[in-house]
């Protein structure tokens, strides 16, 4: 009995001691391992993301205390900047006014390389199909557009090349010849029919590797008569507002440009802008009537009801770009405004006042960077805001809206980085969607 007992004791105190040696071996292996990790060289740190300073909410209430415009703040050296701080194209490629500097870059040459579009060459020029209307106006940028994509290394005769299909009609050229909205969408449909009939590329994708151009709001009414166009097809269009059906990730929001320009580019010229902000134009809709109305005896802000007048001037108008500081943009009878590219060609910073409003090139710029981007119900506190925008500020976003004119601008046949060039990378970054 006792033997008994005693062989319990020592195969409990056996069991004691196995279980102490294991746990001092695992502490052991434990701390081998934690030391082994201190001593390794630590892993590089990804890039430290940049601090933002975001642009405060402001109040509708003209007593309401208005914050200075906070641009966003990002630290000076750009995380997207090659090492060495190597930068290209003039210099000015690598900045915060691109979201993704190198990203951009990089995709850009890949287009270059890459990237095809096949234009259907059906349609009477001589009527709606294949050549622009004209290359001046207000509406220039859907003439350069056409021209444009013939004059590039993008086009291919071969569709089975091709990444993208181009629906060559113009309805701005529907517009010259006094063609009714009805009569446009009859016009539309039918030619779309004949594409989808004749060709077996519609039908692959249900026309979502295909896109049509219009810069005009006609040509964005007469497009909407085709349901089936508007909603599979990329719309490229000057009227890009989130209330009317423009689908942001699928859709490409055109620059409307008036060109030729009246006067050079403005720039470097900050010394010679003394006035505060500067609007003329006609009360064609909501928000310029309130503009007007609010500030159009306004000591500081020069805002006029009507044009001026050419009796008062040779170009009086384009000259007050020159000599001010913010230009405002109201949205007029469509959300877009040619007077957003005008302030950006004249060196004056745009001051968008428009809701619902995808701004031309907005995943691939940083509007925040050269441009003031308010509200509606901001027009209240108009000056205010402008005047809380302290000098350095206004010399930064002058300084960024110089970088990015260049992408504002068309030419015949087109320059990298143009704006023919940016709407063609909008349209390869969606393409990148597209499978069948």
């Amino acid at each position: 009995m006792i033997a008994g007992k005693q062989q319990s004791q020592h195969s409990q105190l056996f069991s004691l001691k196995g279980a102490i040696l294991t746990l001092s071996i695992l502490t052991l292996i434990s701390f081998s391992y934690f030391s082994f990790k201190s001593i390794r060289p630590p892993l590089p740190l990804s890039p430290s993301t940049p601090q933002l300073t975001l642009l405060p909410t402001t109040s509708s209430s003209p007593d309401a205390t208005v914050p200075s415009h906070a641009h966003i703040v990002a630290n000076e050296k750009e995380h997207n900047v090659d090492e060495g701080g190597e930068k290209e194209d003039g210099g000015d490629l690598f900045t915060d006014v691109y979201h993704s500097p190198k990203l951009f870059k990089f995709n850009f040459e890949e287009m270059e390389r890459k990237f095809k579009i096949y234009i259907y060459p059906d349609g009477d020029p001589k009527t709606f199909y294949q050549t622009p209307r004209k290359l001046t106006g207000k509406y220039a940028s859907e003439g350069y557009f056409f021209q444009n994509i013939r004059e590039s290394r993008f086009r291919t005769d071969d569709p089975d090349q091709a990444h993208l299909f181009f629906i060559p009609i113009s309805c701005h050229k529907m517009r010259g010849k006094g063609t009714s909205y009805e009569n446009m969408t009859i016009i539309v449909q039918n030619y779309l029919d004949s594409l989808i009939a004749k060709y077996p590329y519609w039908n692959r994708t249900l026309g979502a590797d295909h896109f049509f151009v219009t810069c005009h709001d006609v040509g964005v009414r007469a497009t909407e008569g085709v349901p089936f166009l508007v909603k599979n097809a990329i719309r490229v269009v000057c009227s890009p507002s989130y209330d009317v059906g423009f689908i942001p990730h699928k859709d490409v929001a055109l620059p409307q440009v008036l060109q030729p320009f009246a006067l050079p580019a403005g720039g470097n010229d900050v010394e010679n802008r003394t006035s505060l902000g500067f609007w003329a134009g006609h009360r064609n809709s909501k928000i310029r009537v309130i503009l007007a109305r609010v500030w159009e005896n306004d000591t500081e802000l020069d805002i006029s009801n009507n044009r001026i007048s050419r009796a008062t001037g040779h170009l009086v108008y384009q000259k007050r770009f020159y000599r001010t500081k913010f230009c405002i943009c109201p949205g007029g009878s469509q959300v877009n405004s040619a007077r957003i590219t005008d302030s950006i060609h004249y060196g004056c910073v745009p001051v968008i006042l428009s809701n619902y409003y995808d701004l031309p090139f907005n995943d691939i710029l940083n509007w925040q960077k050269f441009a003031v981007v308010l509200r509606e119900n901001d027009v209240y506190n108009l000056k205010q805001i402008l005047k809380n925008i302290s000098q350095e500020e206004f010399v930064t976003l002058h300084k960024n809206l110089v970088t990015v004119q260049k992408h504002f601008q068309w030419n015949s046949p087109p320059i990298r980085y143009d704006a023919f060039h940016m709407v063609i990378y909008e349209l390869w970054l969606r393409h990148h969607v597209i499978k069948y």
